[in-house]
C-alpha cells in the first residue's frame, strides 16, 4: 500500500472503531431504559442482566454498524477538506475515487463481514437470549409476576399482593384469571397462599394454591342452555396447576412466534419459507373447496340433448329422465330447467322454513370464512416475515456500503470534521434511513408492499442519494447548486439597475 492509502485508512479506522464504541454504549443504555421493567425488582442477580445485555449487542449491531460507516466516512473526509488535504491531494493529480480506492476495499470486506454476522451470529444470539428468559422462567418463575397488578403468565393473567421467600417462591392473596379460546374471561381463581415450585430439569411449573375458591362459566352446546347461565364453583384445600413452558421449537402458527424467524439462518429461512408457502396454498385451496361444496356453488351443467341438437351429435347418450317438480298442490313434468322463483315452489308455511335455513347457511358460512380469514393473514404474516428475515441480512450487507458513498462525499462537501455537524447530518440521515426501514417492514409484514421491497426500500432510497454526492463531490461543487435559479435573476436586476443610472 502506498503511504497515501495507509494514513486515509487509519484515519478512517480510528473514527470506525472511536465512533462504534460511543453509539454501542449509547444503544445500550436506550436498551436498558426499555427492559428496565424486565429487569429490575425481579431478583436478578447482576451475573445475568450482564449475560442478557451481552446476548443483546449483536442484535444492536444492525443498527449500529450502518449509523458507524456513516458517521466515521462523514467525519474523516469532513476533516480532510476542512485541513485543504484534498485541496493537496487534488493538486498532486490524485481525484476523490483514487482517494477512497484504500476505503472502498475496507467496506466492501466490512459488508462481507456483517452478512457473516447477521447470518450467524445475530441468531444464535437470539436462541440465546430466548433460552437465558426461558431458564430465568425456570428457575425463578415468580421474576414474571409483580406484586399489586396482573402479570401474564402462559396465558394466564396473575395478581399477588406479596412475594416472599427463596426466590420469590412463596405468594399471599392470589387471584388468577384464565381466558377460553375465544379470549372470554370464565375462570376465576382465589386462593389465600400459595407456591411456585419449579426446576431446571423440568420444564412444567407447578403452582400450588391453598385455601381458595373456583369459578367457571360454562360453555352451553345449544341455544336453549344459553339462558341458564351455567357455572361451576367449588371450595378447595389445596389446588395444584401445571404450567408447561414452551419449547425451543416453538409451533409457527402461534402469534407469539411470529419473531422465531430472527434465530434462522438464510439456509433454514429459504427451506421454511417454500414450507410456509405450500402449507398457506393447501390451506385455502381445502376451504375453497369445502365452501363450495357447502354453498352448492359450481354444479355441473346439464348434459347436452344429442337427440334434438343435431351438431351435438356423436356418442349418443340415453336422455335423462325429467324431474318432477311439486308445484303447491299439482305435479309438473319440467322438460328444462328451472329458472324461475325457487321459493315460490314451495308450500306458503314451507317457504318461511327455507328463508330462515337460508339466512342461517349463509351465517355459518360468513362466520367461517371471517374466523379463517383471521387465521389465513396469521399466516401470511409469518410468511411475509420470513421472506422480509432473509432479504434484510443482504440489505444489511449492502447498506453499509451505500451508506459509506454517502458520508464520504457528504464530509468533502461540507468540509467539517470532528463530531458536531457531523454527527447531526449522520443522525438526521441514519433517521430517515431507519424509519423509511421500520415503516416498509410493518407494511411488508401486513402484506401491503412485497416483503422484498420492504427489506431493500431504504437501501435503495439511499442508493440515487449516494450517486449523487459523489458525483457532486467529484466535480467540487456544493451540496445543492441554484446558479441556474438565481443567475437569471441576479442578470435581471443588474440590467434595470443600469437602466435607472443612466
Amino acid at each position: 500500500m502506498r503511504i497515501l492509502d495507509q494514513y486515509i485508512l487509519k484515519r478512517l479506522l480510528y473514527n470506525f472503531f472511536s465512533s462504534f464504541v460511543i453509539l454501542m454504549f449509547i444503544f445500550i443504555f436506550q436498551t436498558i431504559w426499555l427492559f428496565i421493567d424486565d429487569l429490575a425488582g425481579k431478583g436478578l442477580d447482576i451475573i445475568i442482566i450482564g449475560k442478557f445485555l451481552f446476548y443483546l449487542m449483536p442484535n444492536l449491531t444492525e443498527k449500529v454498524l450502518p449509523l458507524t460507516v456513516l458517521l466515521a466516512s462523514i467525519i474523516t473526509f469532513g476533516t480532510f477538506a476542512e485541513n485543504y488535504e484534498f485541496a493537496a491531494m487534488k493538486a498532486s493529480g490524485i481525484s476523490l475515487q483514487r482517494s477512497m480506492l484504500s476505503l472502498i476495499v475496507f467496506v466492501v470486506f466490512l459488508g462481507g463481514l456483517t452478512f457473516y454476522f447477521a447470518n450467524s451470529v445475530i441468531p444464535a444470539s437470539e436462541q440465546k437470549i430466548y433460552n437465558l428468559r426461558r431458564n430465568i422462567a425456570k428457575v425463578k418463575p415468580a421474576a414474571a409476576i409483580e406484586e399489586g397488578v396482573f402479570s401474564d403468565l402462559e396465558g394466564r393473567n396473575i395478581k399477588v399482593d406479596r412475594k416472599y421467600g427463596e426466590n420469590d417462591r412463596f405468594l399471599e392473596k392470589i387471584i388468577i384469571h384464565r381466558k377460553s379460546k375465544a379470549q372470554k374471561n370464565i375462570t376465576v381463581i382465589k386462593a389465600k397462599k400459595g407456591e411456585l415450585i419449579s426446576s431446571d430439569r423440568s420444564d412444567i411449573i407447578q403452582l400450588v394454591l391453598k385455601d381458595g375458591h373456583y369459578y367457571e362459566d360454562i360453555e352451553p352446546k345449544n341455544s336453549r342452555d344459553q339462558k341458564k347461565y351455567p357455572f361451576a364453583k367449588a371450595v378447595f384445600d389445596t389446588y395444584t396447576i401445571n404450567i408447561e413452558l414452551p419449547d425451543n421449537q416453538q409451533d409457527l402458527e402461534e402469534e407469539r412466534n411470529v419473531r422465531t424467524d430472527k434465530m434462522k439462518n438464510i439456509s433454514r429461512l429459504a427451506k421454511d419459507i417454500d414450507s410456509l408457502k405450500e402449507n398457506n396454498i393447501k390451506i385455502v385451496k381445502a376451504f375453497s373447496k369445502n365452501i363450495s361444496s357447502r354453498m352448492g356453488a359450481f354444479l355441473p351443467l346439464w348434459n347436452n340433448d344429442t337427440i334434438n341438437n343435431p351438431s351435438a351429435q356423436g356418442d349418443l347418450i340415453e336422455p335423462e329422465i325429467p324431474e318432477t317438480v311439486q308445484l303447491k298442490d299439482s305435479v309438473d313434468t319440467l322438460t328444462t330447467p328451472y329458472t324461475g322463483d325457487i321459493v315460490s315452489l314451495f308450500k306458503v308455511w314451507q317457504q318461511g322454513q327455507v328463508y330462515t335455513s337460508a339466512k342461517s347457511s349463509v351465517s355459518n358460512i360468513l362466520n367461517s370464512v371471517v374466523g379463517k380469514k383471521e387465521e389465513l393473514e396469521r399466516r401470511y404474516k409469518i410468511y411475509n416475515m420470513h421472506i422480509l428475515s432473509l432479504h434484510k441480512k443482504y440489505a444489511l450487507a449492502f447498506s453499509c456500503i451505500i451508506l459509506f458513498f454517502v458520508g464520504a462525499p457528504l464530509g468533502a462537501i461540507i468540509r467539517k470534521g470532528g463530531l458536531g455537524l457531523p454527527m447531526v447530518i449522520a443522525i438526521v440521515l441514519f433517521l430517515a434511513y431507519y424509519f423509511i426501514g421500520v415503516f416498509a417492514g410493518n407494511y411488508a409484514k401486513e402484506g401491503n408492499i412485497h416483503p422484498i421491497l420492504g427489506a431493500w426500500l431504504s437501501t435503495l432510497i439511499m442508493l440515487p442519494l449516494s450517486v449523487y454526492l459523489t458525483k457532486r463531490a467529484t466535480a467540487d461543487r456544493g451540496l445543492m447548486d441554484f446558479g441556474h435559479i438565481t443567475d437569471p435573476i441576479r442578470r435581471f436586476f443588474k440590467g434595470v439597475k443600469q437602466r435607472f443610472a443612466k
